[in-house]
């Protein structure tokens, strides 16, 4: 019973964490384009009147701001305020460092601060787990999901010896904990890889 009660809480808490986001995004999005309907109406008056013109439009110049907004962090200005932006306000709402490094993980980036696959030793078994961070003095701070959601989880500090980096992708990772475990053999063959690299470079 208690298993089951473990389950559901976390399938419920991984569920709003996917679901919260999308719906605040949607929100907001609806939002802005009734700000800027006023500027698109005098457009729409000038297209057929079957077309959803002034939706059509506000969207499209919404969709255009975050373009422009997304081109400017790119900048190095605008990375610096980004970033200031982020360690004074967003960076203090719950989840958000979670959800930022998921994204940047699912878009393909490999940054230092982002989530890397691995397996950690817990007791006598081996477990999917991403590496947060890596102390100063070597130890790992890595993040063990639930099944199978995978931004359900517990937090571990371990030794390196007991953290085995992954050469695979995020999204197969997360992959392989949402489908109970399923895809896992290739989890351990990447482990295995790195552990005989690892072996070699200490032998020579």
């Amino acid at each position: 019973m208690k298993k089951l009660g473990e389950f559901v809480v976390s399938t419920l808490v991984g569920g709003l964490l996917i679901v919260v986001p999308v719906y605040l995004a949607i929100l907001l999005l609806l939002k802005a384009m009734q700000s800027v309907a006023g500027i698109a109406r005098p457009f729409a008056m000038l297209l057929p009147s079957w077309l959803p013109a002034e939706h059509l439009l506000s969207l499209l110049f919404v969709l255009i701001v975050c373009f422009l907004i997304g081109a400017a962090v790119r900048t190095p200005t605008g990375r610096a305020i980004r970033e200031r932006i982020e360690r004074v306000f967003f960076e203090r709402m719950p989840g958000y460092t979670l959800l930022r490094s998921l994204t940047q993980r699912l878009a393909g980036k490999d940054e230092e601060n982002v989530w890397k696959p691995a397996l950690a030793e817990i007791e006598e078994a081996l477990v999917p787990a991403f590496i947060i961070e890596e102390l100063e003095d070597g130890r790992f701070t890595v993040f063990v999901p639930s099944v199978p959601t995978p931004l359900a989880g517990a937090v571990y500090i371990l030794s390196p010896e007991r953290v085995h980096p992954l050469d695979v992708p995020f999204t197969q990772a997360v992959k392989s904990v949402s489908r109970w475990g399923s895809g896992s053999k290739e989890l351990v063959a990447a482990m295995k890889k790195d552990a005989g690299a690892r072996h070699l470079e200490a032998r020579v």
